[in-house]
């Protein structure tokens, strides 16, 4: 499962890193946002950080459609499999570009981050970080979105629930576009508390401050929409706040992390101000909540970011974070 890039302290358990150059092949097409060379700016911000030695990789797999399924209907997972087979460009669902190798990547990006849920449970790991494409946080049940095919933080939620046996998990979205996808799987559910921090009015347009929750849900859904040109004080406000005192009356038993860096100031598809430093005080934040609940249990995946630079040294920020 693991393969250590260095011998880590004794005392410790290492962090995590699933990144494999299967995530470069989805291909969305010449000019798009979300592009191949994200994977090369995650790569090379955490080899020339020097991080990379303190680091157990994770290993790839294809996540099987039973696991995408503990999420997405049958209908939907065919429609992808249909679509993609076709050699269509887009998903017939919505706003997703694809190319030939796009269903093969995405359920290993699935398969690579259940294979991380699996070490952290097992305590190989710490905690770890998920440089997947394509990101996953705007897909939706029955609807691909957003750049997403899959939901990779979704699918890992329930992943853990039914394999692993635990019981609630808390889900914290930074990225700058609401996790509707995310929110839509879990509104009603109640085992798992989904908090989103997100520019408003933005993409995809969902993710008001009154939508809590319903059902068994109710009260279980936190949203933050904010103005442009909110930073600091706003999102590292609500985290450190708002959700560190949901997550005491939740008490989660697993933390994840949708891992946004176009929250971070100067990215082309949003508006928010946050620096490398706010990365990495939101992290230590969430770290607090999983050792203080969740016996430290801590996945992070990568959702937006297409600044390349920006990207880069966000992630080193939130990488370095977690050691």
């Amino acid at each position: 499962m693991l393969i250590p890039e260095d011998s880590p302290a004794a005392d410790r358990k290492p962090v995590a890193l699933l990144l494999d150059p299967i995530y470069k092949q989805h291909d969305p097409g010449a000019g798009h946002p979300e592009q191949p060379a994200r994977y090369d700016a995650v790569t090379r911000a955490v080899e020339e950080s020097g991080l990379m030695k303190s680091l157990l990789r994770v290993d790839v797999r294809a996540a099987t459609e039973d696991e995408i399924a503990l999420v997405h209907g049958r209908k939907y997972i065919e429609t992808v499999k249909r679509d993609i087979a076709a050699g269509a460009h887009e998903l017939s669902t919505g706003d997703t570009n694809v190319g030939p190798r796009s269903l093969d990547v995405a359920l290993r990006s699935v398969g690579g981050v259940l294979n991380t849920v699996d070490a952290v449970m097992a305590g190989k790991a710490v905690n770890a970080f998920c440089a997947v494409r394509p990101p996953g946080h705007h897909a939706r049940p029955e609807q691909g979105m957003g750049f997403c095919i899959f939901n990779n933080i979704a699918i890992a939620a329930r992943y853990a629930q039914r394999k692993h046996g635990i019981a609630k998990v808390m889900i914290a979205d930074w990225d700058v576009h609401h996790g509707n996808g995310t929110q839509d799987t879990f509104y009603s559910d109640g085992s798992v508390f989904f908090c989103s921090t997100h520019q408003s009015p933005w993409y995809p347009g969902t993710g008001a401050a009154a939508e809590t929750g319903e059902g068994k849900g109710k009260d279980c859904t936190l949203n933050f929409p904010f103005p442009a040109g909110a930073g600091r004080r706003e999102i590292v406000g609500a985290f450190r706040e708002n959700l560190r005192r949901a997550a005491d009356s939740f008490k989660p038993d697993l933390v994840l992390i949708s891992a946004g860096f176009d929250s971070r100031a100067g990215d082309p598809l949003g508006r928010f101000t946050l620096s490398d430093d706010d990365f990495a005080d939101l992290t230590k934040i969430m770290l607090e909540i999983a050792a203080t609940h969740a016996q430290g249990r801590l996945i992070s995946m990568l959702e937006g970011g297409y600044s390349l630079t920006g990207l880069a040294s966000g992630v080193a920020a939130h990488v370095k974070a977690l050691l």
